[in-house]
Formats: C-alpha cells, sequence, structure tokens
C-alpha cells in the first residue's frame, strides 16, 4: 500500500460547521488542510432543520432566560459557566455568520422571525426556512474555498491519530503528557495512506447516529473522531445521554437516514396524536408538545408501546397552509412526495437517534486531555448540554469553540514540534477481505442491539445483553481488523464498536435516571 507525508500548520479533521468556521479563523495565521471522508459539504450540519438559538430580541429575551432554560432542559448537570459563556457569546458569533453572507428569515427588513422550539420560553431560533444548516453550511464552504491558505481533501477518511505511541512509547490514559503530532489518513480514491503531520489538529467529525438502526444522522456519522481519540488514551465522557429527535418522518424501517420533522414544527402549534386521534402530551408534561426532546420522546415511546404501533401522528391539519409552507418547504415536499398532504392527512412519525450530548472531554477552549487536540462540535463534551441538549443550541456551540479553540491555538502554535521520526503506516501482512458480508452483517447486528438495548429506556438486564453482544462482536472485529487491509468499512465498524462500548458502558455506571439517560431496573 502507497503512503505519502504531507505537513500542515492546522488539520481539521471534519468539514461541518465547526471545522469551517474553525478553519476560517485560523488561516491568516498559517496553513490549514481539512480532511473529511466524504464530500466537503457532507455532514450532520447540512441536515439542521431548525436553526440556531441566540438571544436577539432583548426586549422580549434576555441572556438569563437563555442560560436557565439551558441548565432546565440540561437537568441541571450543565456546566454553568459555559452555559452562561455560549449564550452570552453567541450572538457575537451569530453576527459573523450573517456578515459572510448566511441568509435568515426577515419579517421585514429590520426584524427576524424568531421561531420556538420545546425547552424554549421565548421565541430565540433564528433560521432559514427548514434548512438552516444547509444554508450555514452554503456560507462557510463559500468562504473556505476562497481563501488561499485553506486546502480541502474529500474523500480522506482519517484512520487514527498519532501519538507517541506510534514512536514505540508505552500510551496510558494515565499519562498527562500525551501529545498529537497529525494523523494517519486513507485516500480512498487512490487507497494510499497518507502521513498528515501537523502542529494543531482539530477533531471536529460530529456525531455517531449510526451507531442505531434509526437515526436522522447522514451515512458519515460513525464516531470517528471520538473512537480514534479514545484509542489514543484521551478522555470521554457523558457517552450516555444519547438524544433521540420525537419526531422523525416514519417511512418503515428499511431507510438508512430517516428524514427530520423539526420540533419548530410543534412551535408553529402542530399536535402530538395517537392511534386513536388522542392529543396525548398533557398526560407526561403541562408544557406538552413543547416540552423537551428527552420528556417527548418517551411519551411518544410509551405511546407506541401502549398501543404496538411503530409510529404515532403530527396534526397539522389546522395550521394556516401558508405560513407553513413558507415556513417548511423542505418538510413540506418531503411528504406531499410520498403521498402526505399535511392539511389532510395526520404525519407519521417515531423517535429516531439525533444527537450525543457526550463526547471528547474538553476545556472553554475547546482543548482535550491530549495535547495540541481540539475537539468542536458534536464529537466534544463541553458541559454545554448537560444531561440533555436545549433544542438549536448545538449549532451555537460549535461557533463559540470554534471560535475559542482558534484563538487558544493561534497562541500555542509557534511553539509546536514535531518530531522527524514519526513512521509511515505499516500495511504488512494485511489482505483484502474475503467476504465482505462479515462486516456489514457486524454492522447491521451492532446497530439493532443498540436500538433493541441502549435506546430511549433502557434496564440493567437490557445492557448487560448489550455489552456481552458488544464484546463478542469487538474480539471478532479486532481479529478481522488485524489481518484486513485498511478500508473505510473495516475502520467505520471499528469505530461504531467502540462508540457501542461507550455508551453502554457509560450507562451501566449511572444508576438513576436523568435527562436523556432513562433506566426502568
Amino acid at each position: 500500500m502507497k503512503t505519502k507525508k504531507i505537513y500542515t500548520d492546522f488539520l481539521v479533521i471534519g468539514s461541518g460547521i465547526a471545522g469551517l468556521f474553525y478553519a476560517l479563523k485560523v488561516a491568516n495565521k498559517g496553513k490549514v488542510l481539512i480532511v473529511t471522508k466524504d464530500k466537503k459539504e457532507e455532514s450532520n450540519t447540512r441536515y439542521a432543520q431548525g436553526g440556531i438559538a441566540a438571544v436577539w430580541d432583548m426586549s422580549n429575551d434576555s441572556v438569563e432566560k437563555h442560560i436557565q432554560d439551558t441548565m432546565i432542559a440540561g437537568a441541571g448537570l450543565n456546566d454553568e459557566e459555559v452555559v452562561r459563556m455560549v449564550v452570552m457569546e453567541g450572538p457575537k458569533r451569530v453576527k459573523e455568520l450573517i456578515d459572510l453572507g448566511a441568509q435568515f428569515d426577515k419579517i421585514d427588513n429590520e426584524h427576524y422571525d424568531l421561531a420556538r422550539e420545546g425547552g424554549h420560553t421565548e421565541k430565540r431560533i433564528l433560521h432559514h426556512k427548514d434548512i438552516t444548516g444547509w444554508e450555514i453550511e452554503r456560507v462557510l464552504l463559500e468562504a473556505v474555498l476562497k481563501h488561499p491558505n485553506i486546502q480541502i481533501l474529500e474523500h480522506h477518511f482519517t484512520i487514527d491519530i498519532i501519538t507517541q505511541h506510534h514512536l514505540g512509547e508505552i500510551v496510558t490514559s494515565q499519562r498527562t503528557d500525551i501529545e498529537c503530532y497529525g494523523a494517519y489518513v486513507l485516500n480512498k480514491q487512490t487507497n494510499e495512506i497518507c502521513t498528515i503531520l501537523s502542529k494543531i489538529t482539530v477533531i471536529a467529525t460530529g456525531g455517531i447516529g449510526q451507531a442505531y438502526a434509526v437515526t436522522t444522522n447522514p451515512s458519515v456519522a460513525t464516531g470517528d473522531g471520538i473512537a480514534m481519540f479514545y484509542r489514543a488514551k484521551g478522555l470521554v465522557r457523558d457517552m450516555e445521554f444519547v438524544q433521540f429527535h420525537p419526531t422523525a418522518l416514519y417511512e418503515g424501517r428499511n431507510n438508512e437516514q430517516s428524514f427530520l420533522i423539526t420540533e419548530a414544527i410543534r412551535g408553529f402549534g402542530a399536535i402530538l396524536r395517537n392511534r386513536k386521534g388522542e392529543a396525548f402530551m398533557e398526560k407526561y408534561d403541562e408544557r406538552k408538545e413543547l416540552a423537551p426532546r428527552d420528556v417527548v420522546a418517551r411519551a411518544i415511546d410509551n405511546e407506541m408501546k401502549i398501543h404496538g404501533d411503530d409510529f404515532v401522528y403530527l396534526d397539522c391539519r389546522h395550521l394556516d397552509r401558508q405560513g407553513f409552507i413558507n415556513h417548511f418547504p423542505n418538510i413540506y415536499k418531503k411528504c406531499m412526495s410520498i403521498g402526505i398532504d399535511p392539511f389532510v392527512d395526520m404525519i407519521p412519525v417515531a423517535p429516531a437517534m439525533h444527537y450525543l450530548c457526550g463526547g471528547i472531554q474538553v476545556d472553554k477552549n475547546g482543548q482535550s486531555s491530549i495535547r495540541r487536540v481540539y475537539a468542536i462540535g458534536e464529537c466534544a463534551s463541553t458541559g454545554l448540554h448537560g444531561a440533555n441538549r436545549l433544542a438549536s443550541n448545538s449549532l451555537l456551540e460549535a461557533l463559540v469553540f470554534a471560535h475559542n479553540a482558534a484563538e487558544d491555538s493561534r497562541l500555542k502554535i509557534d511553539s509546536a514540534k514535531i518530531p522527524d521520526n514519526i513512521p509511515d503506516w505499516n500495511a504488512e501482512g494485511t489482505s483484502q477481505p474475503e467476504e465482505m458480508i462479515l462486516i456489514t452483517q457486524a454492522r447491521k447486528e451492532l446497530q439493532q442491539v443498540m436500538s433493541a438495548y441502549v435506546g430511549i429506556v433502557r434496564s440493567s438486564v437490557r445492557l448487560k445483553r448489550a455489552w456481552d453482544r458488544l464484546e463478542l462482536l469487538y474480539q471478532e472485529n479486532e481479529a478481522l481488523y488485524e489481518k484486513t487491509t485498511i478500508s473505510q468499512a473495516i475502520c467505520e465498524l471499528r469505530n461504531l464498536i467502540c462508540i457501542g462500548y461507550l455508551i453502554t458502558k457509560h450507562a451501566m455506571r449511572r444508576k438513576k435516571s436523568i435527562g436523556l439517560h432513562y433506566i426502568i431496573g
């Protein structure tokens, strides 16, 4: 297998909102290389519908209200200093997006059309129709592609980050001096493995949705960054807090990526109903449809179990038709394309894995436990979300931490040195897999195990069963990995098994229900 060395100042793994915003912030300080395993625009950011939460209308809203809403949604497990920092700095970062050209919907020339979502006490969600993430990705990519100091390598899969381990040293999680020198990256088009050497490495790889059978996340969301960081003996936390979006469009269970029905529709007045047509949310929470996501997801899950159904209904039939189409054109188009007229038919919905609140442990600057590694975006555990993410806080968090990480890494880069004895990737003794079914079936099995035993509602018995199955999957896959030529498929499976292990381990360790972790015995 061919190898080559590439040198850069800043290596950014991932091309979502966090990675792109960071790249723009450091590009005047040195050479930036962004690697992404798919097309440059393919990320979780692209699929964010609802919007970005920020205190914009000070006449009706306040920083303290947003802080309080975030703390309540997170069940008080949030780091209040981090919450305060993000909420206070957030509007400045959003303004930077607007200055770059982001078009958020307005009522008139002076006022934005702010929406309200579950868990928010005020209207504070800036949005672009129902494709806000797509609009943000568009603006950031345009700016990145124009910058002479930024290069993007598409279809490059990051295998592992490089530390002293690759220099022959024993590296354990107890070491406080672990350093990163870059990463080994597979060029999927040439099968060449690049040794990318970098003074600063930023992990911005997004979410873990593909660890579950039903998810709103795209196929690229396989937890690669968290898994490679954990293998490098970095600190990871709060993996048990897996957020299921309450309302993904139900189209049967064979679809790879579930279509998200944003909760902004519930903020617009849509009502959840069971098979009998009964509005049920008032039984579970006085906030009804506008309760936080963990509450609504568990309520739907319970109604489905009571009635033996695979879905419940979202009733939009009473809403203003033109207002609905103006606000949610993408959702309207999708529903009509499969024969559902939202003003004649109720929309079938069911929970789907959506967002991870845990991840790589970082400080206020996005600095991880491994020197010269920053983690930003969904793969990072910042302390903002606590036990449950408040709707539309994730894009805000990505902007604030990308900015802070950029400021901090600009100060550190001049003193960063790269050893001159970094070895190339060693592929000796490996060969192409004889049967791909071993990889594809193991991935399906992992997703079924996680969905059945480590989902919305958990029990000690289910978690133990998941643990046993994951142990077997791990042993089988590691044996296969050792003798198989590196490919995206084998690496993603390895990463997903690691993610499943971490979620289950952390869930077993937390004995009481809180936020997204709900255990019944």
